[in-house]
């Protein structure tokens, strides 16, 4: 499989340390560490799924992400639950 990664992107961000953000340059290093090794993703799926509209925005608010986010929230309950 050959790899989907912005090698050239990650690196260049990567030589420009920021002050500013520095939790998203933790983010893009995060991004860019290979899985060797490592069981494979499970897939995902696509659902419809009904929430509350303050619930939403407030995953919304926490930035990029949101959606893995609640995913891992699940995940977490159904692991709490077994």
């Amino acid at each position: 499989m050959k790899s989907k990664t912005d090698w050239a992107r990650l690196q260049a961000e990567a030589a420009v340390p920021s002050d500013d953000h520095a939790e998203a340059q933790v983010r893009h290093v995060v991004r860019g560490v290979v899985r060797r090794g490592l069981a494979p993703l499970p897939s995902k799926a696509a659902v419809s799924l009904r929430v509350d509209q303050d619930v939403l925005e407030w995953f919304k608010a926490q930035g990029p992400g949101y959606q893995t986010r609640i995913n891992t929230v699940l995940r977490a309950f159904r692991d709490a639950s077994i």
